[in-house]
């Protein structure tokens, strides 16, 4: 195998592994394009497919939240720092270690494999790790297919309301402790509200309006991303915030505390900007969204944010 070929492999690799490890700004609103947060005792199931939201939510990425049942599926089990996937938690830091040593080589004149002891010896590693991951992965899909309980539908798909959202409620009985919870138009109201309440005081970089509208643990999300927003020497600015459409895939209680989870289609502007000189570096056109938001409520307080799911 030539030099060459080597060299040529090692800087896809390179580009592959940078791409994957860093965050792009494509997905820089308000939770960042993850799926964070956390849904009570649903916080590892997926909420129900609705008119807004057709595809599967994603699994929640980051959470407070710890599964205590054995049913939940071992996909669905939170991921450390941002994202998932072949490069999270162990895979993440491995990758980073192999990624590590190459680039060492690189820079003390050892070749980018140098660091590894010789080309061979480093895509033979990385190709058995990768071989591994896809193995592993597709047997606990198919494993989560056959026992992880999902939700069904709620019969026919809600009338909308005159505020975006279809009307009716939802609930998804599979815990024996939750009870069913209505949701009318003054809830449909407030779930908008925050929706513009939470993307311009993350727009403004706004800690204490974020606490007003958010639950502590979401809080703490948004705040380390700004953080490394700041880091990067970026800020991100959303404005002209539109709730396109939106209905309710659940909602439920436990305890004292009620929760709706809620498909949202809307529409921003979403721009990065380069903190010292106002650049633009990504966005700044119209574009739509469907996230899952899911709100929670104790007792007679103000819903607050507490999840967002992808689609």
């Amino acid at each position: 195998m030539s030099r060459f070929f080597l060299a040529g492999l090692g800087l896809l690799v390179s580009v592959f592994l940078f791409t994957t490890l860093v965050n792009t700004p494509a997905d820089a609103r308000a939770g960042s394009g993850f799926s964070s947060g956390s849904r009570g005792s649903f916080t590892f199931s997926r909420p129900p497919s609705t008119s807004t939201a057709p595809k599967p939510a994603a699994p929640i990425e980051r959470s407070y939240t710890q599964p205590t049942a054995p049913s939940y599926s071992p996909s669905y089990a939170p991921a450390g720092g941002f994202g998932g996937g072949l490069f999270s938690g162990f895979g993440g830091g491995l990758m980073g270690g192999l990624l590590g040593a190459g680039l060492f080589g690189m820079m003390f004149g050892n070749g980018f494999f140098g660091g590894m002891g010789g080309g061979m010896s480093f895509f033979g590693l990385l190709l058995q790790f990768g071989l591994i991951y896809f193995a592993v992965k597709f047997l606990f899909g198919l494993f989560a297919r056959r026992v992880a309980p999902m939700g069904a539908g709620f019969g026919p798909i809600p009338q909308p309301s005159p505020n975006g959202f279809g009307g009716g409620s939802g609930f998804q009985s599979s815990a024996p402790s939750v009870r069913p919870v209505t949701i009318d138009q003054a809830d449909y109201a407030a779930f908008e509200e925050k929706l513009h309440a939470v993307q311009d005081a993350y727009s403004r970089e706004d800690i204490d309006a974020l606490r007003n509208v958010a639950t502590p643990e979401m809080v703490a999300y948004f705040a380390e991303d700004l953080a490394r927003n700041a880091g990067q020497g970026l800020v991100n600015r959303v404005s002209d915030v539109r709730l396109l459409q939106g209905d309710l895939a659940e909602a439920w209680g436990e305890g004292a505390t009620d929760y709706a989870t809620v498909a949202m289609k809307f529409s921003l502007i979403d721009t990065m900007i380069e903190r010292a000189s106002g650049r633009v570096v990504s966005g700044g056109q119209p574009e739509q969204v469907t996230e899952l938001w899911t709100f929670r409520r104790d007792g007679p307080g103000a819903w607050m944010l507490s999840a967002i799911q992808q689609t």
